[in-house]
Formats: C-alpha cells, sequence, structure tokens
C-alpha cells in the first residue's frame, strides 16, 4: 500500500473524534456526503468574521474583498477541473441544480420531438427525472443504455443506439450505487461522432481521482461540494464557453443583467448570465479550500490508499455467508453495495449504526436501476479520505454479528 499518513488526515476533522451510541464512530457513508476538514470550516468562519460583504455590486473595500475571494474561488476550480478558462465554470447549489440548469437552458432550446436522450441504466434520479420531464415536455424520446452483469454499460449497445437522432448523452462518471467507473473519455467521444453533446455527473468521482474536463472533452460536467469535503448548498457546472454562450438564462433577477429597462433586459455574459441573486459566497471560498485539501491528498498518495481500502473491504466481504456484492465491475470506486440472503437491509443498518458505524441503506435515488437489478435496496459502504483499515475490520466484524443476530 502506497504509504499514507492518514493519522494526519484524520486529526483534521474534528468530527470524528465523537462516539455514536457509546461507540467511536465509524463513518462509511461518504458517499451521501462527506465530512469537513478543520480548513474548510476556517475559511468559512474567516470570511464571515473579515471579509464578508456582497460581491460584485458595491464600490466600497469589504465588497472589493468579499468579490475577490469569491472569484478566486472559481479560478481554484476551473484549475481543478483544468477548464481553459473561469468562464466556463457556473456556481449552482450542487449537481442537481447544474443539471436541471443544462435541462432548461440548452434542452429545453434545442429538442424537439423525434429528437433522442440517451442515459444509462445506472442513473441517479437527479439526472434521470430531469431529462425525462424535459423529453415530456418537448417531445423528445429518452433511451436507456443497459447493463451487463457485472454491473458496466454495454458499449455495444451504446454504439448501436448512437445515431443522427442523438443530441445528447447524459450520464454518470461513477455510480453511486455499484462504484462503476464508467469510460467517459470513450463515450464523449463515440457522441461527438454523431454530433450530440454531452453531460457528465461527477458527484461521486471528483473526490476520489483526480477529473481533467478538456481530456475528457465533454460539453458539461457537473459536481457537488459537500461530496468533495467542502460545505453543502454549494456545486458547480463546468460548460464549455462557446456552449455557454449561446445558452439563455434559466433564472432571472440580480447580478446576471447588464441593463434593465421597463421594457427589455440585456444579459450578462457566461458566467454570470446564470448566477442571478446573491450567490453562495462562503460556500464557494469553503469548496476552494476543500480542492486545496483534497489536492493535497490526492498528491500525498489519497487514491492509491482508498483503492487498498475498497479492496480490503470487497475481500473482507465475500467469505461472509448470506452476503452478496452488487456488480463486479472491472473499475470501481469509492463504495460496495450488498444484499443479503436472510436479512432485511434496514435491519442490517440499524444494528450497525447502534455499534457507531454509519452506513446507508435504500434505493440510493435510483430505483429504477434496482428494479433492473431486481432489487427492493442495498446495504452501501462508502468510503472517504479519512477512512483506515481498522474501521474496515470493525465494520466486518458488526456485519458478521449483526447476521447471526438476524438468522436466528
Amino acid at each position: 500500500m502506497t504509504f499514507f499518513d492518514i493519522q494526519q488526515v484524520r486529526d483534521q476533522f474534528p468530527i470524528l473524534q465523537q462516539q455514536i451510541n457509546g461507540h467511536p464512530l465509524v463513518y462509511l457513508d461518504s458517499a451521501a456526503t462527506a465530512h469537513k476538514p478543520e480548513c474548510v470550516l476556517q475559511a468559512m468562519l474567516d470570511f464571515y468574521r473579515t471579509d464578508n460583504a456582497n460581491v460584485h455590486r458595491s464600490a466600497h473595500s469589504l465588497a472589493g474583498r468579499a468579490t475577490q475571494r469569491f472569484e478566486q474561488a472559481r479560478q481554484r476550480v476551473a484549475s481543478f477541473l483544468n477548464a481553459r478558462s473561469s468562464d466556463e465554470i457556473i456556481w449552482t447549489r450542487g449537481t442537481t441544480e447544474a443539471i436541471n440548469l443544462v435541462a432548461n437552458t440548452w434542452g429545453k432550446s434545442h429538442l424537439q420531438a423525434g429528437d433522442e436522450i440517451l442515459l444509462s441504466a445506472m442513473e441517479h434520479h437527479a439526472n434521470l427525472v430531469t431529462w425525462q420531464q424535459i423529453a415530456q415536455q418537448t417531445g423528445a424520446k429518452l433511451r436507456i443504455i443497459p447493463l451487463l452483469s457485472s454491473g458496466e454499460l454495454d458499449l455495444l449497445a451504446f454504439r448501436a443506439m448512437l445515431s443522427t437522432k442523438t443530441r445528447i448523452v447524459a450520464l454518470v462518471h461513477v455510480s453511486n450505487v455499484l462504484g462503476t467507473v464508467n469510460p467517459v473519455a470513450e463515450i464523449v467521444r463515440l457522441a461527438k461522432q454523431v454530433g450530440a453533446m454531452t453531460l457528465i455527473d461527477g458527484a461521486q468521482a471528483v473526490a476520489h481521482s483526480p477529473v481533467d474536463v478538456q481530456a475528457l472533452d465533454c460539453d458539461f460536467y457537473a459536481f457537488s461540494g459537500h461530496k468533495a469535503y467542502g460545505p453543502t448548498g454549494i456545486g458547480v457546472l463546468y460548460g464549455r464557453y462557446e456552449c455557454l454562450a449561446q445558452l439563455a438564462p434559466w433564472q432571472f433577477g440580480g447580478e446576471m443583467i447588464r441593463t434593465v429597462t421597463f421594457v427589455e433586459s440585456e444579459f450578462n455574459l457566461p458566467p454570470l448570465r446564470f448566477e442571478a441573486g446573491t450567490p453562495a459566497i462562503a460556500e464557494a471560498i469553503g469548496l476552494s479550500a476543500a480542492l486545496d485539501f483534497l489536492s493535497e491528498q490526492q498528491a500525498a498518495g489519497a487514491e492509491a490508499y482508498q483503492q487498498a481500502l475498497l479492496q480490503r473491504l470487497i475481500h473482507g466481504l465475500q467469505p461472509i455467508e448470506g452476503v452478496e456484492l452488487v456488480g463486479q465491475p472491472t473499475e470501481r470506486q469509492g463504495l460496495v453495495s450488498i444484499v443479503f440472503t436472510h436479512a432485511h437491509h434496514h435491519d442490517v443498518c440499524q444494528l450497525l449504526d447502534a455499534q457507531g458505524i454509519a452506513v446507508r441503506s435504500g434505493h440510493h435515488c435510483a430505483m429504477p436501476l434496482l428494479n433492473t437489478l431486481g432489487l427492493a435496496g442495498t446495504l452501501r459502504i462508502s468510503l472517504g479520505v479519512y477512512n483506515k483499515e481498522m474501521e474496515i475490520d470493525i465494520f466486518l466484524q458488526a456485519l458478521r454479528q449483526a447476521l447471526e443476530l438476524l438468522h436466528d
């Protein structure tokens, strides 16, 4: 295993020092939301203590400092994603709003009856439901790329589905149920051969490995701050600037305008065109600090460390009687979902919680995927940069005890 100073990392997360139900907290639900390091908390507190003012509006010094920090945060995101310019970075409330922004701007202005929208069978509701509604409103047709038994996309089927009718391919980078890492660069390349736009949901990807939007060559990429060790209520939509420049605004109000009369309005250039109202200023600054933290950990070997933890978890689960892993993708990141032959996932989740172990049980906002797999729900174990080997072992032991109790 690559050397990685896990204790130095854990010391930066105050929340991990507590006990839950009389046991040390073992947090294995980072796919739902990751905890925040001290540097993120401090960055937001410092802003409120020293620089709090609205951005892009006032001429006084405090507003100038706030605007500078806010736009520096935008530039930090652009650097993190290797975007060509910070003008390609739009602040949103999260991945969900980012996808809705694309659907309600590009989708409504470009889709019509007979057009096709390609999604995968492993999509989160945020992507599926959004395009489902746009398809109903525009008359476009939703087509679903099927899965192989391994939990990977059927790329042969995808190739066959592509045609001149395909207007957009919108899919997840890493599945939040299966952990499958999709070959998005190849998918984007194939989509472009038929002239289709591409949108990648990166909510589960950015916290585990570097993302280069220029290398992926996608038109849009979305992620949420809170899954990348940043604050809640802040997210990012990357958009290729030539795409953004052609889109009309989605929401209206202050900040996104140049001039207004009682008759008409002239709108700002991207990205401000898509950021109506006072933004989440402190949260953007907190996200910038989170990306600094994440980049530092990735440089120190976090990706290899987390993959080693994931393999330890998988190998520990395989011999446990009555446990079945959902999916066997060749490339997996961050999480494992399991089901039980003699127990219900909710019951197991509650018994684990009684021992201070936090995992997630349910359909994980991916009901159509679970229906496709013939499942009502799963128990999901997801990892963060702060998890350690001992926590994996504690979880496996507690799981065995829970199954024995439920089987008796």
